[in-house]
């Protein structure tokens, strides 16, 4: 009869305790720092603040700010991206953050960028200014934008499926060997892949090429077919009773990944006719991003950054003459804006005048 008694009163004591705890402790004390016994994610374990005292931005389009990390939180705040917080501490997943109105909260951790980062990006972005898009499309997936074209580099950008975006470079990178990446569940054998540099919105970064979907403007679609299309630029306007039309150079690439493009078309508009017609074409090019823009004096033109069968680099310039398009020639390097020399006249033999012997 004892032990059955001070049975019943070890076990009362017993859940009068974990109420206590649940129903009192736990909600007070489950903040940063303080040992949570009660849930099996927290069994026997304590994660104390990790102080990081620096300046961060906010990646995705919208942050919430809450109260606490607690399982019993309320939202009091929400960041946009690029918005600017100074970072406290972290714990777990969360982001303990200071807003520049000086209140404190916490956000997910994942959704800061450091300081270095958005300076790199701003950075990049400055560079790109100057620089025409190549092509346009749209993220095929939901997906992360990178500083670098690496997947273990910074996120400074995460683009929702279908979000449109504006392709200004290509580079082909060595393909991880160990381990998938989380945003491409699946790997190909090919031991290199293709990375593209974009901007979307007010953020630039590199993203796996396989995850773009270009979008061809209706009015030249009709030229991608059974061609790998990968870029489009707009040469100039014509007006056409009253309407502004614009004409393209449009490039694509066969048998390669290792060049940008390797075949180049010029489309004017055929106003008689109303459609395009191919007014140049020159294949065979080991061309590389981006083609440039240019006015050759008031014609407009276009800079191909191309390199030689031993590697050399070099442009090839072109000016459009109404609808006829003409190489100038070539100058040294990528980086030159130099005009190209016009070649020099070819000289002929001049004859003195004929003698004629007179007749005996």
């Amino acid at each position: 009869m004892k032990v059955r008694t001070l049975f019943l009163a070890l076990l009362l004591v017993t859940l009068l305790s974990a109420a206590y705890y649940l129903l009192v402790y736990v909600p007070r004390h489950s903040k940063a720092g303080e040992p949570v016994l009660a849930f099996m994610s927290y069994f026997l374990t304590y994660s104390p603040l990790q102080p990081i005292h620096e300046t961060a931005y906010v990646l995705p389009d919208t942050l919430g700010v809450w109260d606490s990390p607690a399982e019993i939180r309320m939202q009091i705040a929400t960041l946009k991206s690029g918005d600017r917080v100074y970072a406290l501490a972290r714990f777990r997943t969360w982001a303990h953050v200071r807003l520049l109105n000086g209140q404190d909260g916490w956000v997910d951790k994942d959704g800061l960028m450091t300081a270095d980062t958005y300076a790199a990006d701003e950075h990049l972005l400055g560079e790109m200014s100057n620089l025409p898009a190549q092509a346009a499309g749209h993220a095929a997936d939901s997906v992360n934008v990178h500083i670098e074209p690496s997947r273990k580099a910074a996120v400074v950008a995460q683009l929702k499926p279908q979000q449109p975006l504006d392709i200004f470079g290509r580079r082909m990178v060595p393909r991880p060997t160990e381990g998938n990446a989380a945003d491409v569940p699946s790997l190909p054998s090919n031991p290199v892949e293709a990375w593209y540099l974009v901007r979307s919105g007010s953020r630039a970064g590199w993203i796996l090429g396989r995850l773009v979907e270009l979008d061809v403007p209706k009015n030249i679609s009709a030229y991608t077919q059974d061609v790998n299309l990968v870029a489009w630029l707009v040469l100039n306007t014509i007006d056409d009773n009253g309407r502004q039309v614009p004409q393209y150079i449009v490039a694509d690439r066969a048998g390669t990944e290792t060049y940008d493009y390797t075949h180049v078309r010029v489309l004017t508009w055929w106003k008689r006719k109303q459609t395009y017609a191919i007014a140049y074409r020159e294949g065979d090019l080991q061309g590389y991003f981006p083609i440039l823009m240019t006015h050759e004096g008031t014609l407009p033109g276009f800079r191909l950054r191309l390199v030689d069968s031993s590697g050399t680099k070099y442009q090839k310039v072109y000016a459009l003459f109404d609808t006829i398009t003409r190489a100038l020639g070539t100058v040294a390097g990528w980086q030159s804006d130099a005009t190209p020399k016009p070649p020099e006249p070819k000289h002929t033999l001049k004859r003195g005048p004929r003698h004629v012997k007179a007749r005996k």
